[in-house]
C-alpha cells in the first residue's frame, strides 16, 4: 500500500464518484499514457491516490490492467473486450471477405471504419501498399475528415458535434451523397490517397465506411469503381440485419 499524501484520509470512498466511474477514469488515463505510475494516473484521473491504487489493483486482478513493477499498462482482457466492439453486430462478418478481395485486387491498404468520439476509427483492415505510412489496424484512429469519415458524416447524422465545418462542406457532402463516394488526395497524409464508400444495413442505416488507401500514382477513378463494388458486397451481407 502506498504512503498517503498530505490531506488523504485513506478511506475507501471515491469522493462522491461511483466505483465504475473511477475505474473508467483510470482506464482513460491509461489509454492516454500507455504506461504510467500510480501518482501520474491518480492525477490524470482526478482520484485520490489511495482510491486509484485500490481500483488499479482490482483491475489488475481482473486482467484489465497489467502491473510492471511500479507502473501500470492496459491489460489483455481490456484488449479482448475492446476488439469485440463494432457499430453493428454483423458488420465485421459481412465486410471480412470483401475487404480481403479488394486488397488482393488493388494492392491497396483496405479498411472498414466507424465514427466515434469525433474521429474515424478503424474496425477491420487488410495490409497493402501504404502500410508504412497509414497502417489500418483495429483501434487506430484519425481525424474525422478522412475520406471514410466524410462518407459517414455526409450520409448519416453525426454521433457528436464536429465543430465548425468549412464553408465548402455542404457542397462536398452533397457530392458524396450523389456519387456515393468520398475522396481524399493527400489531404490527411502526404503520400496517401483514399477512396471510401458508406456501407448500410437493409433498412438503409449507415453503419460504417469501406476505404482503400493507395499512393498518389494510382488511378483513383478505377479504384473508386472497385471500392463501390466491394461496398455493395458488404451491403449485401448486411441485408436482413
Amino acid at each position: 500500500m502506498p504512503e498517503l499524501a498530505a490531506g488523504e484520509t485513506g478511506d475507501r470512498s471515491t469522493h462522491g464518484r461511483g466505483v465504475l466511474e473511477g475505474a473508467f477514469a483510470l482506464l482513460d488515463a491509461l489509454e492516454e499514457a500507455r504506461e504510467a505510475g500510480l501518482t501520474a494516473l491518480a492525477a490524470r484521473s482526478g482520484l485520490p491516490k489511495t482510491t486509484a491504487y485500490r481500483l488499479l489493483e482490482q483491475l489488475a486482478e481482473l486482467g484489465a490492467v497489467e502491473r510492471h513493477g511500479a507502473r501500470y499498462r492496459p491489460g489483455p482482457r481490456l484488449f479482448r473486450l475492446g476488439s469485440a466492439w463494432q457499430p453493428h453486430p454483423a458488420l465485421r462478418a459481412a465486410a471480412r471477405g470483401p475487404v480481403r478481395r479488394l486488397a488482393a485486387a488493388t494492392g491497396a491498404t483496405v479498411g472498414v471504419c466507424a465514427l466515434r468520439e469525433g474521429r474515424t476509427l478503424a474496425l477491420l483492415g487488410a495490409s497493402g501498399m501504404v502500410d508504412h505510412l497509414a497502417p489500418v489496424r483495429p483501434g487506430v484512429s484519425w481525424p474525422w475528415h478522412t475520406a471514410a469519415g466524410k462518407a459517414l458524416v455526409a450520409t448519416s447524422a453525426p454521433l457528436m458535434p464536429f465543430g465548425p465545418l468549412p464553408p465548402s462542406w455542404r457542397r462536398e457532402a452533397a457530392a458524396i451523397r450523389e456519387s456515393g463516394v468520398a475522396l481524399d488526395r493527400e489531404g490527411i497524409l502526404a503520400g496517401v490517397c483514399c477512396v471510401a464508400v458508406p456501407v448500410a444495413t437493409g433498412r438503409g442505416e449507415t453503419v460504417g465506411a469501406l476505404c482503400a488507401l493507395v499512393d498518389p500514382s494510382c488511378d483513383m477513378r478505377r479504384l473508386a469503381d472497385l471500392v463501390t463494388r466491394a461496398g455493395r458486397a458488404v451491403n449485401a451481407g448486411l441485408r436482413g440485419t
